[in-house]
C-alpha cells in the first residue's frame, strides 16, 4: 500500500500530513515487517529530508517508532502505562514518567443530577453533582475515557479549572482544600462499544479495562469515577513473595497529583 499524495496547498504542514499518513499505514499493519528509512520516504512522498525528519521525530515522541542515530527506524511496541494495584495512584504522573506527554480533551464540565450516582455517594438522589468527562491522551494517542462525579456543594469551584493539563485531585486540593485519603476500585475487562473504540482509537481486537472508583475523604464518599482504559496501553501490577504470598501495597499518604 503506497502513501497518499500530500497536499501542497493545504493549510496543514507537509510534515504533519506525512505523520498522519504514516500513522494510518502503521495501524493497517503495513510496516509490521519493516519501517522505511528516511531516503525511501523522501522519494516516495517527494518531500525534503527535513520534512521527513520532522514527521519521524513526532512519531518517535508519540512512542510509535524507535529511531536511533545511524539505524533504520522500526515500529515500537505500544507504550504500556503500568499502575500499582491497591494504591491511590497518579495516571497523570505515570504517563509522563513513561516518556510520553499527557493532556486531556474536556468533553463536559457542568452541574447535573444523577440519582444512581448520588446513591453511590450516599447522597439524596436530587443532590446536584459536578460532572467532569475527559478524553485522556498519552502522546498524541487516546489512552482513557474518564468520567467523574462529585457533590457540587464541595466541588463547584472546579468549574473554573482548566483540565486540559492538570490532575483532578490537585485542583480539588488547591481549590477546595479537600484531599482523598482512601478508596475502592472494581476492575474488569470489557469489549469497548463501537463508539468507544472510535473515540479511543482502539485496535479492533483490543479489550479495555473498565474501572469504577469510589474515593473518600475522612470516611466520607466524595467521588464516583468510571474510567475506560485501553487494554493495549495500560497494565496493572502487584507484588508477591514465597513468604507473604500475593500482596497489595496501598499508598497511605495523601495524593498530590492523581487522575
Amino acid at each position: 500500500m503506497a502513501g497518499r499524495k500530500l497536499e501542497r496547498v493545504s493549510g496543514s504542514p507537509l510534515w504533519k500530513q506525512l505523520r498522519e499518513d504514516l500513522v494510518r499505514r502503521l495501524r493497517s499493519g503495513e510496516f509490521d515487517d519493516a519501517f522505511p528509512g528516511e531516503l525511501a520516504l523522501v522519494d516516495e512522498y517527494e518531500v525534503s529530508r527535513h520534512t521527513v525528519r520532522q514527521a519521524l521525530g513526532q512519531l518517535r515522541s508519540d512512542g510509535l517508532i524507535v529511531a536511533e542515530r545511524g539505524r533504520q527506524p522500526r515500529v515500537a511496541t505500544a507504550p504500556e502505562i503500568r499502575q500499582p494495584m491497591g494504591a491511590l495512584y497518579s495516571l497523570f504522573s505515570s504517563v509522563e514518567e513513561s516518556g510520553l506527554s499527557q493532556h486531556s480533551v474536556v468533553r463536559a464540565l457542568d452541574i447535573r443530577a444523577d440519582g444512581v450516582i448520588a446513591a453511590r455517594l450516599e447522597l439524596e438522589e436530587s443532590i446536584p453533582l459536578l460532572y467532569l468527562e475527559r478524553l485522556r491522551y498519552a502522546g498524541d494517542e487516546p489512552l482513557a475515557l474518564d468520567r467523574v462525579w462529585l457533590p457540587a456543594s464541595l466541588a463547584s469551584p472546579l468549574l473554573e479549572a482548566d483540565f486540559t493539563h492538570t490532575s483532578l485531585y490537585n485542583e480539588l486540593a488547591v481549590r477546595t482544600g479537600l484531599n482523598l485519603d482512601h478508596g475502592r476500585e472494581d476492575i474488569r475487562a470489557v469489549v469497548p462499544t463501537a463508539s468507544e473504540r472510535a473515540l479511543l482509537h482502539c485496535p479492533e481486537n483490543a479489550a479495555a479495562f473498565s474501572i469504577n472508583r469510589q474515593g473518600s475523604s475522612q470516611n466520607r464518599p466524595v467521588e464516583w469515577r468510571h474510567t475506560l482504559v485501553r487494554g493495549d496501553r495500560f497494565g496493572l501490577s502487584a507484588e508477591f513473595s514465597a513468604n507473604a504470598g500475593y500482596r497489595l501495597t496501598p499508598n497511605t499518604g495523601a495524593l498530590a497529583q492523581a487522575w
